[in-house]
């Protein structure tokens, strides 16, 4: 019952953390579509300015920048480790755990960076209400994530009830030895 429990809750997680990493995306995709709309400005005849930089965004701070490209890493990462959480939570194997808790954890150290790059942002100031929302969101993944990963290895180290069934060595079949009295069929091709 435990278990059923435990993958339920960790189900509902990577699902909520799904959908806040694409939300997470599709901001953070917003801010670099407007900088780059607004600020890379060259036409036919017109140069760079000498003061050029890949990391200035015409909104926000100095930060502002390096959130965002970070932000965006961690959404694809963390996006594709949920989905790699799911297929665990179906098949439940010691296997499919190493490659969920390889992905999870990567995809956690991706966020904890951008929730860095996103309190050094809170700290300098100055930004609009849809980097607020990334700053928060980036926030809260952090720990959605980290529980989501204590969770999946709860069913790992959970004692009895919660112990993983290696099916591909539960599934195996063996050949009976033949019972007295029977004969054995032989073929010559």
């Amino acid at each position: 019952m435990a278990l059923g429990v435990v993958k339920s809750l960790a189900g509902f997680l990577l699902l909520l953390n799904f959908c806040m990493f694409v939300i997470v995306g599709a901001i953070a995709g917003w801010a670099l579509n407007n900088a780059i709309d607004h600020t890379y400005s060259t036409g036919p005849g017109k140069a760079l300015a000498v003061e050029f930089s890949t990391v200035y965004f015409p909104m926000g701070n100095e930060a502002t920048g390096f959130m965002v490209f970070f932000s965006l890493i961690a959404a694809v990462v963390g996006a594709a480790s949920c989905l790699s959480g799911l297929h665990h939570l179906r098949v439940w194997t010691a296997q499919s755990l190493a490659s969920s808790a390889a992905s999870s954890m990567t995809a956690w150290a991706l966020t904890l960076l951008a929730m860095g790059l996103a309190c050094k942002e809170i700290h300098i100031g100055g930004r609009n209400a849809k980097l607020i929302t990334l700053e928060s969101f980036l926030i809260i993944l952090c720990g959605t994530k980290l529980f989501c990963i204590l969770l999946i290895h709860g069913g790992f180290f959970g004692g009895n009830y919660c112990c993983y069934v290696d099916t591909y060595m539960a599934t195996t079949t063996t050949t009976a030895e033949p019972q007295k009295g029977s004969t054995t069929v032989t073929s010559s091709v």
